[in-house]
């Protein structure tokens, strides 16, 4: 609502939504990274804020460069936006090195809300994201994590343990636990389930959630990832409990893979501006006030 003034001029009623914080890097065709974060911070009412780790020069077909920005700008840009802003909740994505890993995870020490981590190694386009030597770097990072949203190829490389069944997700996740994470959604993207489903599975030291859904027959996942753990951040901002948000996140996600944004000359990517119905699609009743 806008307010006029005794003058004529208006005045604008002023809102305070949610703020999130994605550290992360840029994706320069915007269907991942940072710009898949924010589109999909801002489609569920977060005003997203960023901090650059690294930028690549990327497209639909693949990437063919990237470069890293030094810990002491990366260190810059996260001071700057903590020390102004209420942040509600951090995602974690493209990281790259071990000492953007090793910055990052110094900056989340003066940080205590949630934080979400996506351990990006590859791209949908099968191009490495994430250095050898960065892998190890890692463990001390998920000591800052309240959720880890690893893939089923991620959790083999980080744990040595395929969680294609339940036995082995629970072994996957208490690894993560054993470094320091408080829960993990083992995405099912990856396993073939033998029903057409997906299977995302969120583990927490006491209990163990599904969330099941169909498998959708396409190519262009560019971004699933990204936007999945961004929406679960975006949720967290909100308040939402971590199942809540996590259940919230992956529904987005999926109306966002359901009709994929055909552009460039590769497989496409998750649309951030699916309607539903003919409707924008709402993910929560929360009001920016």
């Amino acid at each position: 609502m806008t307010e006029r003034s005794s003058s004529g001029l208006q005045s604008p009623a002023p809102k305070t939504p949610p703020y999130a914080l994605t550290i992360a890097s840029s994706d320069s065709g915007g269907g991942a990274g940072i710009q898949a974060d924010l589109k999909t911070m801002t489609r569920l009412g977060v005003y997203g804020g960023s901090v650059v780790v690294g930028v690549t020069a990327q497209n639909s077909r693949g990437v063919t460069d990237t470069r890293v920005l030094p810990p002491d700008a990366i260190r810059a840009q996260f001071d700057a936006v903590h020390d102004d802003f209420d942040v509600g909740a951090v995602k974690l994505g493209m990281l790259a090195t071990e000492p953007a890993v090793e910055s990052v995870t110094e900056c989340l020490r003066a940080y205590d809300g949630p934080v979400v981590v996506d351990p990006v190694m590859v791209a949908t386009s099968g191009d490495r994201l994430l250095d050898e030597g960065a892998i190890d770097a890692y463990t001390d990072l998920f000591e800052q994590a309240t959720l880890v949203t690893p893939n089923a190829d991620e959790t083999a490389e980080l744990t040595g343990v395929v969680p294609d069944t339940p036995d082995r997700i629970r072994t996957a996740a208490e690894q993560f636990f054993d470094w320091g994470a408080d829960a993990v959604l083992l995405k099912g993207g990856h396993v073939e389930t033998g029903d057409g489903s997906v299977v995302d599975t969120l583990v927490t030291p006491d209990e163990t959630t599904t969330y099941s859904n169909p498998r959708i027959d396409t190519d262009a996942t560019h971004g699933s990832g990204c936007t999945l753990s961004s929406a679960i951040a975006a949720r967290l901002a909100h308040d939402d409990d971590l199942p809540t948000a996590v259940e919230r996140g992956i529904e987005f996600t999926h109306a966002a893979l359901s009709v994929p944004a055909v552009v460039g000359r590769g497989a496409g990517s998750v649309n951030h501006l699916v309607e539903s119905d003919g409707e924008w699609v709402s993910v929560g009743d929360d009001d920016c006030s």
